[in-house]
């Protein structure tokens, strides 16, 4: 078995283990985050409704227009403010903080670390 292919089930199994906490109350809304090389997304779901009310990534004009790259933790933390931003704005107050099964360091903290400056509690 390659080494790749190992994370990347070991990324899954964490996944699934965090999604079914989450899903153990549907009514409270959830912000998904997923990181590739280059760009990092987020977005706050509302699992009920199957909707979603917010999202941010190093992908849109907002973000291009400040910044070059998205792979690094400078980006990470403007697109979790971004969303901070946006969710606030909704009167979201609340989410659960699905990381996909990444590791809650590096970009996926400084993403969520944003996000709480905002006052989005998680």
């Amino acid at each position: 078995m390659s080494k790749t292919n190992l994370k990347t089930r070991l990324r899954l199994k964490r996944k699934f283990r965090v999604k079914n906490r989450t899903q153990k109350d549907p009514q409270k809304l959830r912000l998904s985050v997923f990181r590739s090389t280059n760009h990092i997304y987020a977005q706050i779901i509302d699992d009920a409704n199957r909707k979603t009310l917010a999202s941010a990534s190093s992908l849109t004009k907002d973000f291009q227009a400040k910044m070059k790259t998205g792979g690094n933790v400078e980006a990470a933390k403007l697109v979790g403010s971004m969303l901070g931003e946006k969710a606030s704005a909704q009167g979201i107050k609340e989410v659960y903080y699905d990381r996909n099964g990444f590791i809650y360091a590096g970009r996926v903290k400084a993403l969520a670390e944003a996000v709480r400056e905002k006052g989005i509690k998680f």
